[in-house]
């Protein structure tokens, strides 16, 4: 059953309580219990290990429940998985932020502080690619997550009213969100927080109109980006393919600033060059661009 979007309050930030130790932490989760705790120490100060390495090695638990209880005892948020309540495959650096396929993602990140954040008034980047299968949603699902986990509060937004993505790998219900916001059919609880303790909401697209790109093209989508960046430190738009409608040239336009994607083995260079054509001659600040290889 997927997530129905809700005005979640913000809830602070705890400080990081390192005061606890991971097997009392583990003890809570239901994945050890005090005689394993023992059994474990002993391991640990014969054979000179950390308690984690000891767990492993007696197979009591693996190397992701270790990680798990990590991220609880720095305040470091993981995403389940799958299942009723968890992220889709895709969403990596939510369920398995310790991977190395989310490295590219935190340098991409710090280039972007750096070259568009410190000098930008308004916090709002459009991910655009010219095709179709070129991973517009999986970037900026992802990326989005990276800034929220720096603590940064994130908003979202799945502006690609034709093919939208972003409630399935947040797992959301899709019955309202942007198509009915622009239309004046439902308000701001549409946006859904992911986490109670990761500052990241996820506007979903809502049910496809009819008309999105005049939707998009509307005053109105500017008064509601003016709203969220108010409220928001980053603001990222997941954008249709820009080679078949004009919605992503609005939607880099309406935001100022967009990242080019480009899928290796699969975009073409024509196809690369127009986007970027279009998006320089609307004066769309392109800060970069990313060659995916998801």
């Amino acid at each position: 059953m997927a997530r129905t979007p809700s005005r979640t309050p913000e809830i602070p930030e705890p400080a990081r309580d390192i005061s606890r130790s991971i097997g009392a932490i583990l003890v809570e989760q239901g994945r050890l219990n005090p005689a394993d705790i023992e059994q474990i120490q002993q391991v640990a100060a014969l054979r000179g290990l950390r308690f984690g390495d000891a767990a492993v090695q007696l197979q009591l638990l693996t190397q992701h429940d270790i990680d798990l209880a990590m991220a609880q005892q720095f305040n470091y948020p993981v995403l389940p998985r799958g299942g009723e309540h968890g992220v889709a495959d895709d969403v990596i650096a939510g369920y398995l932020p310790q991977s190395e396929m989310v490295e590219p993602l935190r340098a991409l990140r710090s280039q972007l502080e750096l070259r568009w954040l410190s000098d930008s008034d308004r916090k709002v980047l459009a991910i655009v690619s010219p095709e179709r299968g070129e991973g517009r949603s999986w970037l900026a699902a992802n990326l989005a997550i990276v800034f929220a986990q720096m603590g940064k509060r994130t908003l979202l937004i799945d502006a690609d009213m034709r093919h939208s993505r972003q409630h399935l790998l947040f797992n959301l219900d899709n019955s309202v969100g942007l198509s009915a916001l622009l239309t004046g059919r439902a308000g701001r609880e549409t946006v859904a927080r992911i986490h109670p303790q990761l500052r990241l909401f996820v506007l979903p697209a809502g049910i496809l109109p009819p008309n999105p790109q005049e939707l998009l093209g509307r005053p109105v989508f500017d008064v509601v980006l003016n709203l969220f960046a108010d409220q928001y430190s980053v603001i990222i738009m997941d954008t249709p393919a820009s080679t078949e409608v004009a919605d992503a040239q609005i939607l880099a336009s309406r935001a100022g600033a967009a990242i080019l994607l480009a899928r290796r083995s699969h975009t073409r260079c024509a196809q690369l060059s127009a986007t970027m054509l279009n998006l320089t001659q609307t004066n769309v600040n392109v800060v970069g661009s990313v060659i995916n290889d998801h």
